[in-house]
């Protein structure tokens, strides 16, 4: 368990690196609220969508806390570096293309995880990038069991 009575836990990368997945599990774990910011943004439309988001966002840590839960953990794009700059746990998934191109298609979808990380990389607002400081885990080549068993490991600690 981690030693903080709350703690909050950033978990930034690009499509199909294991955001969602790891997240939803490591909050399991750990008794954290978790947040997929991913919704949000599909539930906005294009003219408010960050800014207007930002405060709600930052008010998921309130919530965790008048929940009961032992903290948050959010995952998104820019997490680590915007949302929560100063969270106790930041991390940055990331995995080959390929692979990640093949996981989209498990899921359904079929757009371009190579052009989604142009977009999200060259945006004007919170590109995509590893916040400095983040522990970075390739999930290429690992299950997301091994991919919350790191995080984990690192947040008991």
């Amino acid at each position: 368990m981690p030693r903080k009575p709350f703690i909050i836990v950033a978990i930034d990368g690009g499509a199909a690196s294991g955001k969602s997945s790891t997240s939803r599990i490591l909050g399991e774990r750990f008794n954290l609220l978790h947040s997929d910011t991913g919704s949000y943004y599909r539930a906005v439309t294009a003219e408010m969508l960050r800014a207007a988001l930002l405060d709600y966002q930052r008010g998921q840590a309130d919530a965790a806390r008048k929940g009961g839960f032992k903290g948050l953990v959010m995952e998104g794009r820019d997490i680590g570096s915007v949302i929560f700059p100063d969270a106790d746990f930041r991390f940055f998934l990331h995995a080959d293309p390929a692979e990640r191109e093949k996981r989209r298609v498990r899921e359904g979808q079929h757009d371009k995880v190579a052009e989604r990380d142009r977009i999200d990389s060259s945006r004007k607002t919170a590109p995509l990038s590893c916040p400095e400081g983040a522990i970075s885990i390739d999930t290429t080549r690992i299950t997301i069991a091994e991919v919350v068993d790191k995080m984990a490991s690192i947040v008991a600690a």
